[in-house]
């Protein structure tokens, strides 16, 4: 893990297209501004995880569940 040193308004850069900008630090939290190109998705890992999960239950659908 790159561990990294920002203030507000300073950035890093992933990549040749992603920005993450540090817009605003409140006590334990901390606002971050994501700039990438739209056919990147960019989700909190949190409903990252949602996805990821509801994905592979809806693959272990039993093929003789599904009428003909």
């Amino acid at each position: 893990m790159l561990v990294l040193t920002r203030k507000v308004h300073q950035s890093i850069i992933i990549g040749d297209e992603i920005e993450v900008v540090i817009l605003e630090v409140r006590g334990e939290q901390v606002r971050l501004g994501i700039r990438a190109p739209r056919n990147v998705a960019v989700h909190r890992k949190e409903i990252f995880n949602q996805i990821q999960e509801e994905t592979q239950s809806a693959g272990a659908v039993d093929p003789r569940d599904i009428p003909e």
